[in-house]
């Protein structure tokens, strides 16, 4: 069982439940979209001394967690799975996900820092990328950040300190 130092943040004790069974870990849940003030304070303490990681699912609920995550504790990384291998019998979800997609998901988290600016929007819509639903999961696959619309992907993109040869480079492939 592969040891995780940094805390992971999840929605709920079935996500909870997943996880523990494939990593030794620490591991505290939101219980839904209302993160409440002792939750965020524990996230903040956790990310300064061991980080925090955060898998929420693939959906508006799990991206409006990760946001409110993000915005009161920026140093948390990210771990995406696609909304393709989360979904369940009633709905989508981190505790759906096979054991293969969660490890590999793990391994490729990512960090994002605000402020960056290595990518100007009349770049990104020189790319074709507007529009193009294609396009657009082309690059989220390629940099492991969940699919996302044109507004939020060009925010992920500066956060990770994207330039325009690179998304060119990633958009060559198609």
């Amino acid at each position: 069982m592969e040891r995780i130092k940094e805390l992971l943040v999840v929605e709920g004790r079935h996500d909870r439940q997943k996880l523990e069974r494939l990593f030794d870990c620490d591991i505290i849940c939101t219980n839904g979209l209302g993160v409440d003030d002792d939750t965020m304070k524990l996230i903040g303490k956790c990310a300064e001394s061991q980080g925090v990681i955060v898998i929420t699912d693939p959906d508006n609920p799990g991206e409006r967690i990760r946001r409110q995550i993000m915005e009161a504790v920026p140093s948390v990384e990210h771990v995406f799975i696609k909304k393709k291998d989360a979904i369940g019998k009633r709905n989508v979800g981190v505790e759906y996900a096979g054991d293969d997609v969660l490890m590999e998901a793990v391994k490729n988290k990512v960090h994002f820092e605000t402020g960056r600016k290595s990518l100007l929007w009349s770049e990104y819509c020189a790319l074709g990328i507007m529009g193009n639903r294609k396009r657009r999961e082309q690059v989220c696959d390629a940099l492991n950040i969940g699919m996302c619309n044109n507004k939020t992907l060009f925010k992920r993109l500066n956060m990770l300190n994207v330039n325009i040869d690179r998304l060119k480079e990633i958009l060559k492939d198609e």
